[in-house]
């Protein structure tokens, strides 16, 4: 199962906000600088985690983005939930959005020969996603409380 772009983005912007929660709000291209992520793309991402009841925002020179919960209580699952939807890999195991496969023929047999394994798929990344928080994502991390920005490389052409 792949993440997309969308949620290591919005992962990447929460480091910034937890090192800074209990401080100022921080800026939306404080963050798209450190973090490297496109200024419009992280706009719509923290809009999207605002609307999710993760984030609030402040405008002025003073605003930016802060979580509204301490880090400790806001899982990566309910991050990845909230930006890409359910964790499961077919709906019929999902326990935030369960549908019956249409499309299966075993949708009304008692024993479905792929619902055992996806279910324990499922259960295997929301038990790792869910049992992380903010708080543990980013004692985690080696870099240091800001991130610094990486120099870019020179490239030399011979000729």
């Amino acid at each position: 199962m792949r993440f997309s772009k969308k949620s290591e983005y919005a992962l990447r912007a929460l480091l910034e906000l937890t090192q800074a929660y209990g401080q100022q709000p921080v800026r939306r291209s404080d963050i798209a600088e450190r973090q490297q992520i496109p200024l419009g793309f992280l706009e719509s991402i923290l809009l999207q985690l605002k609307n999710s009841g993760v984030l609030a925002s402040r405008p002025g020179v003073d605003g930016g983005f802060r979580l509204i919960k301490k880090p400790e209580h806001i899982s990566l699952g309910s991050i990845i939930r909230a930006l890409d939807g359910p964790l499961a890999p077919i709906p019929c195991v999902s326990q935030t959005a369960f549908r019956t496969c249409e499309d299966c023929p075993y949708a009304n047999e008692p024993q479905c020969p792929i619902k055992a394994p996806m279910l324990d798929v499922r259960n295997a990344i929301s038990g790792v996603l869910d049992h992380y928080t903010l708080r543990d994502f980013v004692s985690r991390t080696t870099r240091g409380p800001k991130l610094a920005k990486q120099p870019k490389k020179k490239i030399t052409v011979h000729t």
